[in-house]
């Protein structure tokens, strides 16, 4: 699917355009960036369950959101990785949770079901194989971001097999496994070897500039990616809701350091506000392509690609 990009002049309800959209894990969409196209690839999708996920949330503001909530009273939050091609150059920004089947727990405060797998079948239908991708680039260190670059493919050996693994210095020095966010011992092993670590500020291709943007971890890092004067900010899990848009203080329950987070996501949502420039929100249900607009009493709302 191929978008025009034309950011809206106020802000919008995006249910009035198609409430269902808000319910169902984002589809395939590529858009045209000047010289690059940039390509939501899927891998699968996780329930959020929206009480232990956005804590500062009330009731009262979940029954007004209630539109946001799939059928299970959840939010729906794809999982996949954002494909930047220059001619027949590609970086893969984040790489999906991987061949991953978890059934809903109903004591989890926090995640509901997870599904993956779909990531490599998607890359084909960009016209990628993921053995001549040159670089991944990660916005952090969490199961759902580097699941198929921590997998191993035929004869043992990473199914990236060509691309450094690009990931902030501050990010990588802090690895550790963890059960909570699905990273184990034996994934960061796999990785380890191919691991360039990169710093605040750096171009890693072209018209892709790496920028802190710490809270969620340590090391969180956004991506700029900008061609011929227009610009997308992939911003990682800075956010993970649209809903944060309009609330940039609801941290995340698993936030490294919710007040950083809060701060470094206000930042965000102001930068897109003021710019214009069109957002990447990984985990954005089926809205995953979108503009901030803010009204005349200062409220921020997500304005989605058409």
């Amino acid at each position: 699917m191929t978008t025009t990009l034309r950011p809206a002049a106020e802000p919008i309800d995006p249910i009035a355009a198609d409430g269902r959209r808000l319910r169902r894990p984002s589809r395939f969409r590529s858009i045209r960036l000047g010289e690059l196209t940039v390509t939501y690839v899927p891998d699968g999708a996780v329930e959020l369950v929206p009480r232990g996920w956005l804590p500062d949330a009330t009731a009262d503001q979940w029954t007004a959101h209630a539109d946001h909530l799939d059928e299970n009273g959840n939010l729906v939050a794809g999982i996949g990785g954002l494909l930047v091609e220059y001619g027949d150059r590609a970086l893969l920004i984040d790489s999906g949770v991987g061949p991953v089947t978890v059934p809903r727990d109903p004591d989890n405060p926090l995640i509901g079901a997870i599904s993956g797998g779909a990531l490599l079948e998607n890359l084909a239908r960009a016209g990628r194989d993921p053995g001549r991708i040159e670089a991944v680039a990660f916005t952090h260190l969490h199961g759902d971001h580097i699941g198929w670059a921590a997998h191993r493919g035929a004869g043992g050996e990473p199914v990236f097999t060509a691309a450094d693994y690009l990931v902030a210095e501050p990010e990588w020095a802090q690895r550790h496994p963890s059960a909570e966010h699905a990273v184990t011992a034996e994934m960061l092993e796999v990785m380890g070897r191919k691991v360039r670590p990169i710093g605040d500020g750096e171009e890693i291709f072209p018209g892709v500039v790496a920028s802190t943007a710490a809270g969620h971890t340590a090391g969180h890092t956004a991506y700029s990616i900008t061609s011929q004067g227009r610009r997308l900010l992939a911003f990682g899990d800075a956010l993970h809701s649209p809903l944060q848009v309009r609330y940039p203080h609801w941290s995340s329950g698993v936030d490294h350091d919710r007040d950083e987070s809060a701060r470094a996501r206000g930042a965000l949502v102001d930068e897109l506000a003021r710019t214009g420039d069109i957002g990447f929100g990984n985990h954005f249900a089926d809205v995953v392509f979108g503009t901030v607009a803010r009204d005349d009493a200062g409220r921020t709302s997500w304005v989605p690609l058409p």
